[in-house]
């Protein structure tokens, strides 16, 4: 059981410790912007930015196909 505990806090160190999600090397993001989070859909990506936006990339290109602001 201790070392149950122990693993259970080492993971969740490092969970805090995480600089963001791992970005796909076709996604370029605008300067001065940092992702959130990231949702991979079939054919896309959506990327959750520290701006409040939502940034929609083709999977296959990388372009950007859309731009959803989120309202606070």
């Amino acid at each position: 059981m201790i070392v149950g505990l122990v693993v259970v806090v080492a993971l969740i160190v490092i969970r805090l410790n995480d600089d963001g999600p791992t970005m796909p090397d076709q996604i370029v993001l605008p300067d001065g912007v940092m992702a959130t989070a990231l949702t991979i859909g079939q054919g896309w990506w959506a990327v959750v930015t520290d701006d409040s936006r939502i940034l929609i990339y083709d999977q296959v290109t990388g372009a950007l196909k859309q731009t959803v602001q989120i309202d606070q």
